[in-house]
């Protein structure tokens, strides 16, 4: 039987002005593999486990905090000792928008899975003890309904994925980044440049994605639109989609028992020739062998 990981597009609040939901969990059995369509974190407070982001375990002990993209396939697992109780807060792409848009370095390298850093840090002494005191406050803003209650918690979001931001830079896991894929462009990129990016990181693996319908939806014409995107991600669309749809495929392939025609399907291509032509362009490797050098890596 074909095994397909769930895929999450709902969580509390997300339809509303404030797409937010945070939570202190207990988990004593993991969770199962998974994708969704928003942003999420979380933060070890107690417990031992792993998680598996794209294929890659790492660990998740107190003081661990894992970033999330929306394209990627990730499980939690707990250790044979026990369970682990973790922070968890899940979040739309417009909470970032605002720090995307002003060119925050930290915001455009969060969004940035090209830029070699791992998805989590650990805090330790101070740092970990700051955090703490933080998500406490959060989730009593979050539960509470005191006038403010948004603005502070739009602050303390903030906070937390600048801290994040700076934990993973001072780890020095990876060498530093481009302020955005390709380079990016050295003007700010207008609101309605992040509303087509948006639209494009919501709706990738449809396969009637194409700048012609963006045209229609954002009433602009087509090449405006091409401009917008170019502005925003310093990439033309088709290389933009493209990449989203492969970064997803390798996901697919890492970490899924999906057959290559089927795993086509899920990122937008409606022919496997294309696809696998498309896929062998960016990665060098045909798909079965990209799936066979990731098995050999991770046994």
């Amino acid at each position: 039987m074909t095994y397909f990981p769930m895929y999450l597009t709902e969580y509390p609040n997300k339809d509303t002005a404030l797409p937010l939901h945070l939570g202190l969990n207990n988990l004593p059995a993991g969770y199962p593999v998974h994708r969704h369509d928003f942003l999420e974190f979380s933060y070890v407070v107690e417990g031992e486990g792993s998680e598996i982001v794209n294929g890659e375990a790492h660990p998740m002990v107190p003081g661990t905090l894992t970033f999330l993209l929306p394209y990627q396939i990730h499980e939690i697992v707990t250790s044979a000792a026990g369970r682990l109780v973790l922070y968890n807060c899940r979040f739309g792409m417009d909470l970032l928008m605002k720090h995307v848009q002003d060119r925050d370095q930290w915001a455009l390298q969060l969004l940035d899975e090209e830029s070699g850093r791992p998805p989590f840090a650990r805090l330790c002494g101070a740092e970990d003890e700051r955090m703490r005191r933080l998500l406490g406050d959060m989730l009593h803003e979050y539960r509470g309904r005191e006038p403010g209650r948004e603005a502070l918690l739009k602050a303390r979001l903030t906070e937390v994925l600048v801290r994040f931001d700076r934990s993973r830079r001072a780890a020095g896991s990876a060498s530093p980044a481009a302020a955005s894929p390709g380079g990016g462009p050295a003007a700010a990129p207008s609101g309605a440049a992040w509303a087509i990016v948006q639209h494009i990181h919501t709706h990738y693996q449809d396969e009637e994605l194409a700048l012609a319908q963006l045209a229609q939806r954002f009433k602009l014409s087509v090449s405006r639109i091409s401009e917008l995107v170019k502005e925003a991600t310093g990439r033309t669309f088709h290389d933009y989609l493209t990449d989203l749809r492969i970064r997803l495929a390798c996901s697919l392939l890492a970490s899924t028992e999906l057959s290559v025609a089927e795993i086509a399907g899920e990122v937008g291509y409606s022919s496997y020739k294309t696809f696998s032509r498309v896929f062998r362009q960016r990665r060098d490797l045909i798909p079965t062998a990209y799936r066979t050098m990731i098995a050999r890596r991770n046994s």
